[in-house]
């Protein structure tokens, strides 16, 4: 299902916003990423729902809006501001040669599970983790499981009592 958005019609902190399903979401440069999330719990988007990372490989020619340049994945951040009963997306284009991010536990310290699962499962590398190791997958794992190239292989399913 391809996403519907408007183009931006407003900014915030100096990013474009647009309306994706009737909820606002903000377009952030990844070098202004960690600002902008420190400027956002000052708006009083406090509460971090989510973080996780898409991987775009099949999509080259999508546009993620107000003229941002797509690039292969994406890190979208899941925001609440429960004072103005509000939520906002955070969503940053980052590039498939340099896979890395700025690491938002100091500012929520509920994202360091969710920066290691996207981590673990999509390959994005997030600049400054306390502990960025594998959570999911066995640490001697190869590979990121939800990247669209990334090859499941086959492993044979064995139901008890099934003839072999």
């Amino acid at each position: 299902m391809e996403e519907t958005a408007t183009e931006a019609q407003e900014q915030m902190h100096g990013c474009p916003v647009i309306m994706s399903r009737g909820q606002k979401v903000l377009l952030v440069d990844r070098k202004d990423y960690l600002n902008v999330m420190k400027a956002l719990v000052a708006d009083t988007f406090d509460m971090l729902v989510d973080l996780t990372g898409v991987d775009y490989l099949a999509m080259p020619g999508r546009k993620p809006g107000a003229g941002v340049t797509a690039e292969r994945f994406e890190v979208v951040v899941n925001l609440l501001s429960i004072q103005r009963r509000e939520r906002l997306r955070v969503r940053v284009q980052v590039p498939e040669l340099d896979p890395a991010i700025a690491s938002l536990f100091d500012v929520h310290p509920g994202a360091e599970a969710h920066e290691r699962e996207t981590f673990d499962r999509v390959g994005s590398v997030v600049d400054g983790h306390p502990d960025l190791t594998r959570i999911l997958m066995p640490e001697d794992w190869q590979g990121h499981p939800l990247r669209k190239d990334y090859d499941p292989g086959r492993i044979p399913v064995q139901f008890k009592g099934a003839n072999a």
